[in-house]
């Protein structure tokens, strides 16, 4: 307890600063719509999505300060615009398996539509009710960097201190949007890759793909993470990649007829899911690891409670959390709504209790691993989809 990260934030806790205004809220929703339209269509398309933090945060400041809008107020909207990039995320990469695999022979009709609104609405909650008990532990007693987080602060804290720190933020969008016009007009090349012919078969040479994007992620997080995030490609493309191209096709190389082609899907269909478990692996160790932290940070929220019932204490303002008297008693309201969707699907009763049991200890899994992971990497590379 005495070893908690303390900070000065730079707003106190005693303001009474604008923050949870309808205004704030009506932006943010007008852009959680446009950004989750926006993210729905490039993750169909491409297969990820990036964050929305940037673009709402930038766009909420403009459009607050024409309302002589408080810093408060700024982040409410952006926090509101940004979640909906990230719903639309959790959509698009589930919801379609229904049609993919037959489930449902058309997708459009009124009933999947209603289906689906309960399944987001309902897997939405449970994530937020999770990140309540998390958040703490992530927040204040984890090493870190929230990289997307920071960049985000850094917008707002922009906007409020006038034009000296915003011609840094302007500088900077303008050297990106510079940046990303050349890869665009093919001044330079997006990306690069070369099969190099030596004595006893090929070197397949890939270069890094260029994104102003990267760049500021990797400033953001600095060279420890970033070399751990760059090894990660080496050791895909450099070891597992050959090596297993190597395995498969040793007996008869030349029946491969575009080794580019050949080791792209061993990457996708084998390297992928190695990483994946991999990462699967390093959850649970990070959440053994954390153990500690979480049990405290829990027991923490209880304490709160605790004095709040029985009037001891008034939590300050930076401190306050969703009450666990309200995040537990929603958790199993939930885990309920879960046993009726898998019942729809199953039509049997006791096979969706277990299904309910199963998803909610992996939601809670998975809650703690992509907060971890938001905190190292963010959310545009956050692979928990």
């Amino acid at each position: 307890m005495a070893d908690e990260k303390r900070f000065s934030p730079i707003v106190p806790a005693e303001s009474t600063m604008l923050e949870f205004t309808p205004r704030a809220v009506i932006l943010g929703v007008l852009m959680a719509v446009v950004m989750g339209a926006a993210n729905a269509y490039l993750g169909l398309k491409a297969g990820m999505t990036i964050a929305a933090t940037y673009t709402t945060a930038v766009i909420g400041m403009a459009v607050l300060k024409i309302f002589k809008g408080t810093l408060l107020e700024e982040n409410t909207a952006r926090t509101v615009g940004s979640i909906g990039g990230n719903v639309a995320t959790g959509a698009i990469f589930t919801l379609p398996a229904f049609f993919i695999a037959s489930v449902w022979p058309e997708f459009f009709s009124f009933e999947h539509y209603l289906i689906s609104t309960i399944i987001l609405a309902v897997s939405a909650i449970l994530g937020i009710m999770f990140v309540t008990i998390l958040r703490r532990v992530l927040v204040e007693d984890a090493e870190l960097p929230f990289p997307e987080s920071i960049a985000a602060a850094e917008i707002h804290k922009s906007g409020q201190q006038g034009t000296q720190n915003s011609r840094y933020l302007f500088a900077g969008m303008g050297l990106g949007a510079f940046f990303n016009a050349l890869v665009e007009f093919k001044f330079i090349a997006a990306g690069w890759q070369q099969l190099v012919s030596l004595t006893k078969g090929v070197l397949l040479l890939r270069a890094p793909g260029m994104n102003p994007a990267y760049f500021g992620v990797g400033y953001i997080i600095g060279p420890k993470l970033g070399a751990i995030n760059f090894s990660g490609g080496v050791l895909a493309w450099g070891l597992l990649t050959p090596l297993i191209a190597y395995f498969i096709h040793r007996d008869n190389p030349g029946a491969v007829t575009d080794w580019v082609a050949e080791m792209t899907y061993i990457w996708k269909n084998i390297v992928r899911y190695i990483a994946i478990g991999g990462m699967l692996v390093g959850a649970f160790y990070t959440l053994y690891r954390m153990r500690s932290s979480l049990y405290n940070g829990i027991t923490r929220s209880f304490a709160y409670v605790r004095k709040s019932a029985q009037g001891e204490s008034e939590v300050i303002r930076t401190e306050r959390d969703i009450s666990l008297r309200y995040a537990l008693p929603t958790i199993a309201v939930i885990t309920l709504a879960m046993v009726f969707i898998f019942s729809y699907f199953t039509q049997a009763t006791l096979p969706a209790i277990v299904a309910a049991l199963v998803m909610l200890f992996f939601g809670f899994v998975f809650a703690a691993v992509s907060g971890y992971l938001v905190g190292i990497i963010g959310v545009s590379n956050n692979p928990t989809s």
